[in-house]
């Protein structure tokens, strides 16, 4: 019995210990290869004043997320009030740097959602198309603030983030036709598909959604910008707005612990290229981990304080609120 209830959770914890040995492992050799004396020295020089803008500058762009969340949920019919949005999107910030999984925060979120309004098909779309629309942003903001390193930028950099920016274009533009066609072969009412398709046949009304997601990679910029100034190091905003959308969408992939590792490696290529020397690349993407992470740590406050959300408590509540 003890044996069965423990072995699926076996899978996970492996995934999360691999996850977190491959970004420490990555970060040891940068730290080895790129001299670890000077690293250290630079972290220790960060003015906490700085450091603390920084966080506080992560907290509220993830707030400016879980506004976009309650945007993009109430086009698929889901709403709640902007506090319920808030907590729960803070218990996805803390799940995603505490419990082994690929797609943690993103399902506990979906899941309190789901649990809330009793469609849990509806709460996974929107999460689905909030993470899709921050990383079309992503994109955007990259191919926007890229010209201005053209000439700095690794060819083969530049051509994907263009290559990028113009897809998801291309995609807001035939989603419409995705989804007719898509729904065309669907006989399920109930699918996934269904759920989405609010948010594909109606492209223009993510457009809030989307400016919310560029005001959102703009802060992420500023709050690094603040850190290296915090290291004293003149890297330029412009410069930033290009290294951080790429270093965010190669941190997004799943190979290492909330991105550890693949940030670093990232700017040490980018900034590089902006004259930026190794080292001080190296620490800037440590210390934002760091602030993420202490950033992240704030979502134990509305976890220890919500209860599991039910569709029925919710509209009782709802209906004493009117």
């Amino acid at each position: 019995m003890t044996a069965e209830t423990s072995s699926p959770r076996d899978p996970r914890i492996a995934s999360f210990a691999i996850r977190a040995v491959i970004g420490v492992s990555i970060i040891a050799f940068l730290l080895w290869r790129y001299d670890l004396r000077t690293v250290f020295n630079l972290l220790t020089h960060e003015r906490i004043g700085c450091f603390a803008g920084a966080v506080a500058i992560y907290l509220a762009g993830q707030a400016l997320s879980a506004w976009r969340w309650r945007i993009l949920a109430a086009l698929g019919g889901l709403v709640a009030p902007y506090r319920e949005f808030l907590g729960w999107y803070f218990i996805g910030m803390f799940t995603n740097l505490f419990i082994p999984g690929v797609v943690g925060g993103d399902a506990a979120r979906a899941f309190y959602l789901g649990r809330r309004s009793g469609r849990l098909g509806a709460a996974v779309a929107s999460v689905i198309a909030d993470r899709g629309t921050g990383l079309i942003a992503l994109f955007w903001v990259a191919a926007v603030a890229a010209p201005t390193m053209a000439e700095r930028l690794p060819r083969p950099i530049l051509i994907a983030v263009l290559a990028a920016a113009l897809s998801a274009a291309a995609f807001e533009v035939a989603a419409p036709f995705i989804a007719r066609l898509a729904l065309s072969f669907s006989a399920n009412s109930s699918n996934l598909v269904t759920d989405l398709a609010p948010y594909l046949l109606r492209p223009w009304e993510l457009i809030p959604a989307l400016m919310i997601s560029i005001l959102l990679q703009i802060s992420l910029a500023v709050g690094q910008f603040v850190i290296a100034r915090g290291l004293n190091l003149a890297i330029p905003i412009s410069v930033l707005l290009v290294a951080v959308p790429i270093a965010n969408a190669v941190a997004s992939v799943p190979m290492t612990l909330n991105g550890l590792g693949l940030r670093e490696a990232t700017y040490m290529v980018i900034l590089g290229a902006a004259g930026i020397g190794r080292a001080d690349a190296v620490a800037l993407g440590l210390l934002w981990f760091a602030a993420t992470m202490a950033g992240g740590l704030v979502g134990i406050v509305p976890m220890m304080a919500s209860r599991l959300p039910s569709a029925a408590a919710a509209a009782l509540r709802d209906g004493q609120a009117c």
